[in-house]
């Protein structure tokens, strides 16, 4: 039995998310479609599923592609276990492992050991970096950061930094919101 099948493709998100991007209401979308607003909540809330004419339909109205949509969809499989790899490294060895599979709206990855210490990176979207054994030094914004097992360091979209392991058996766990997702600011009310 294996811990992952392929499963139906969920677009509500992908579809909520272009609205949004578009700052088109339900409303408006639903003029440029045809189709009911209370039909395109139920897309949007994975309720409904639209057929490939109404998803044509609800892409030309978001001035995009069925396609497209569809490549932005998140998969309906709620559960995915990423199983530990087996295989030992030689000691000091540094490696980095991904711990999510596909394509979804959070990233995380796994660091064991230093990286090019050098490199700087800065995201579009939050992340957040998690000591799980070791020592780590951030460079973030211009200040230093010292981090041992245990603590987290929170940054926003945006943000240049750059980190190096101080302990050779170190393991932090970065997790971030993907970089496909559009990053949705708090606008001021009205």
């Amino acid at each position: 039995m294996g811990d992952h099948k392929e499963q139906p493709l969920r677009v509500g998100a992908a579809v909520r998310r272009r609205r949004r991007a578009l700052e088109l209401t339900l409303a408006v979308v639903a003029e440029r479609s045809g189709l009911s607003v209370p039909f395109l909540s139920q897309i949007e809330n994975d309720r409904a599923r639209p057929s490939t004419s109404s998803l044509e339909k609800v892409a030309d109205a978001l001035r995009t592609t069925a396609v497209e949509l569809l490549a932005a969809a998140d998969p309906a499989c709620s559960v995915d276990v990423v199983r530990a790899d087996g295989t030992e490294s030689p000691a000091h060895q540094p490696r980095t492992r991904s711990l999510v599979r596909g394509h979804h709206q959070m990233h995380a990855s796994e660091f064991i050991g230093d990286h090019d210490a050098g490199r700087e990176f800065q995201y579009r979207n939050d992340q957040l970096m998690y000591v799980a054994d070791g020592a780590v030094e951030i460079e973030a914004e211009g200040r230093a950061y010292r981090l041992g097992r245990g603590d987290t360091l929170y940054l926003t979209g945006g943000v240049r930094h750059r980190w190096r392991a101080t302990e050779s058996d170190t393991r932090v766990i970065v997790v971030a919101v993907a970089e496909h997702i559009e990053a949705v600011r708090d606008r001021p009310r009205r």
